[in-house]
């Protein structure tokens, strides 16, 4: 079996699980046994995939509240996951950040956090920090289009060019921040273009295939190497559901369900699943990963469910002050 398709195959064991995770996280969350808001990944899973396949094991990926994809895309694991949607000692961070803060730095997702734009100036300080140690460490600064509009992510560019750190900044526009498109918040036309501006190595695209992004993005490492730049990743997607919660919300008013249709038809699941078949690899195979998959997240469920949660004297560990 050629390297390529178990690349497609490890692919989308990642997109399948996310999906599917996030998909049991839809059946249970009106049983309110999970008290964390969720903001769910479900129609941009290829990106988070994509870039940090080509980002490999030892890069420091930082992201969004929109943090579930690039938790399990990182970790593959989903005892902690589902023991932290569950506020359970078992979790992530022992029940105490929900899904808008996951992280597992032994994984390298440092952080996540649910204030816009407020971890990609720490993604710079670790870049900066990896660049003072000269320890080859590359970081992944993921954020939405909302994040562009702060102060803070315009600061970070600027002395991220100005020290040639090693990082990928990686924008993932779904259009919308919260209700708002972005042609009614951002006046200029494309950031890209702006990127390039400071130097840094840019790309752009609308895809939806997790293989396509990742070689995209193996592409752009390579040049930031070779001229020794951060690099601006631009990513179009469209969120299938609500910007916080985990129905669809088409008769909102602010957006129409022929948009989501017309991307639903390039689905990163489907995609990669009709890629692995049209590569010759049985469909038995496919669904036994699959099997795999669900049972594992039906394992870590029942696992979550049963685990205590935390001592109330938990609040006052691992303070600064």
């Amino acid at each position: 079996m050629s390297k390529d398709i178990q690349l497609q195959k490890r692919l989308y064991k990642k997109l399948y699980l996310i999906r599917r995770a996030e998909e049991r996280i839809r059946d249970m969350y009106f049983d309110d046994e999970m008290k964390t808001p969720m903001h769910m990944s479900r129609g941009g899973e290829a990106i988070a995939v994509g870039v940090l396949e080509a980002a490999g094991e030892k890069s420091q990926a930082f992201g969004t509240y929109r943090s579930h994809a690039l938790y399990l895309a990182r970790t593959m694991e989903t005892d902690k996951f589902f023991a932290e949607m569950y506020g359970r000692e078992a979790g992530a961070a022992k029940g105490l950040a929900g899904s808008m803060h996951l992280a597992s730095p032994e994984a390298g997702v440092m952080m996540t956090s649910a204030v816009v734009a407020t971890t990609i100036p720490v993604a710079v300080g670790a870049a900066f920090a990896n660049a003072y140690q000269e320890n080859g460490k590359l970081v992944v600064s993921f954020f939405g289009d909302g994040a562009i509009n702060e102060g803070v992510f315009w600061e970070s560019i600027n002395f991220a060019a100005l020290k040639k750190l090693p990082i990928l900044f990686v924008c993932e526009d779904n259009d919308f921040a919260i209700h708002s498109r972005v042609k009614d918040r951002i006046a200029h036309t494309s950031i890209g273009e702006i990127a390039k501006q400071f130097g840094f190595v840019v790309a752009q695209t609308q895809s939806t295939d997790a293989e396509e992004i990742c070689n995209i993005t193996k592409d752009m490492l390579e040049e930031m190497k070779k001229i020794e730049m951060p690099g601006f990743l631009y990513t179009k997607y469209y969120r299938y559901l609500e910007h916080v919660g985990v129905n669809e919300d088409f008769e909102a008013g602010y957006r129409e369900r022929t948009e989501a249709e017309e991307w639903m038809k390039r689905d990163p699941i489907e995609l990669q699943r009709k890629k692995l078949l049209e590569s010759g690899v049985p469909e038995q195979e496919i669904v036994a990963l699959e099997e795999a998959v669900t049972k594992d997240i039906e394992e870590s469920i029942a696992k979550a469910k049963d685990a205590p949660f935390p001592k109330k004297t938990e609040v006052f560990e691992n303070l600064y002050a």
